[in-house]
């Protein structure tokens, strides 16, 4: 993608992730056309976008329009980029009309996250496709898949979840350190946002309680385990707060490595990607929330060979609509952080 003023299209602008990708895009100093699209029966059909959210009254108040072929067929070839925060079988259904107009997709869905597409009516309940699309498809881990998300037309933006159990985990399994066929647990607390912004009494704020949910069977457990290149398990729980997620590993090193083993991999892997924040004490939710950054710490002991890393992002942010942003940039060339974060001044020589 040329690195010159954009025609953006966001597919299903009006949710929760919709919306900070919404926030995001409009601040995007490349960016010269938005056009914000919803489908035929949502409720924000005849409203603009600062309707349903006031805070950004004068600030973005474009209108959405309805997604329909019609529309496609006017506006697609016009388009440079196109980002489907949608249900995971629409993004499947629509993403080749784009990318047949050479217009980049940037999926938020997991329509293209799994390879295989024997697990989608396992863990997403359809059968895929579009399998030529999948095997295409980049996965959007933005610090680590850089050169690949450069080259690429489909972006599989990663899910929240994985996103921060992703970070917390490649550094210590890319380099192996991991004790072969050692259990590996991966605990994960989402605040309700995760759920989305349908009415839902389960996920209603006032009946949620701290708890886990969809044990052994959760749809991100085989995209962890795909992309950390090991199998693990997935505990996700659900709490009782808006937004932010806070992902714990633990796992078994082989014998013999040190604390200082495990420092090197974490600060080579991070100590040039600004988005990433190493810690020297457990991260906490309330730090991440409303920032597109990864806090990250952990704890090794060298007596049992066990480590344990945490992670904390925001879901909505990191977990997918910064995360977005981030891809998008990097297929500019331009560094993954521009637009989402304040340059660094450099130091004055008095």
């Amino acid at each position: 993608m040329q690195n010159t003023y954009l025609k953006i299209a966001v597919i299903g602008a009006s949710g929760y992730v919709g919306a900070e990708l919404v926030e995001l895009l409009n601040q995007h100093p490349l960016i010269s056309e938005l056009q914000l699209m919803v489908s035929q029966s949502s409720d924000a059909s005849n409203l603009c976008f600062s309707d349903i959210h006031p805070r950004l009254k004068n600030i973005c108040d474009l209108p959405f329009q309805i997604l329909s072929e019609t529309w496609i067929e006017q506006n697609a070839d016009k388009l440079d980029a196109v980002f489907f925060a949608t249900p995971h079988d629409v993004s499947v259904n629509l993403a080749q009309i784009f990318i047949t107009k050479k217009v980049k997709v940037f999926d938020l869905s997991g329509g293209f996250r799994l390879k295989d597409a024997s697990k989608y009516p396992v863990f997403y309940g359809f059968e895929h496709q579009q399998v030529q699309l999948l095997t295409n498809a980049v996965y959007g881990l933005a610090e680590w898949q850089y050169e690949a998300i450069e080259r690429s037309n489909l972006i599989a933006v990663p899910g929240c979840y994985p996103t921060a159990s992703l970070l917390a985990l490649k550094p210590l399994t890319s380099n192996r350190l991991h004790l072969k066929n050692g259990l590996i647990a991966v605990n994960g607390i989402s605040g309700v946002s995760g759920a989305g912004r349908k009415t839902n009494l389960a996920t209603s704020f006032n009946e949620v309680s701290l708890a886990p949910y969809n044990i052994l069977q959760h749809r991100h457990q085989p995209e962890i385990s795909q992309e950390a290149s090991v199998e693990v398990v997935f505990n996700p729980h659900l709490a009782p707060y808006k937004r932010g997620l806070l992902s714990t590993v633990t796992l078994n090193l082989k014998s013999g490595l040190t604390q200082a083993d495990v420092e090197q991999v974490f600060t080579q892997a991070y100590q040039d990607q600004p988005m990433i924040r190493l810690l020297g004490t457990w991260p906490r939710i309330d730090n991440v929330a409303h920032t597109p950054f990864a806090d990250i710490h952990w704890q090794f002991d060298d007596k049992n060979q066990v480590v344990v890393v945490c992670c904390a992002i925001d879901n909505l942010l990191k977990g997918a609509a910064s995360q977005a942003v981030q891809c998008l940039n990097i297929t500019l060339g331009l560094p993954s952080q521009h637009s989402l974060i304040p340059e660094k001044k450099g130091s004055r020589n008095d």
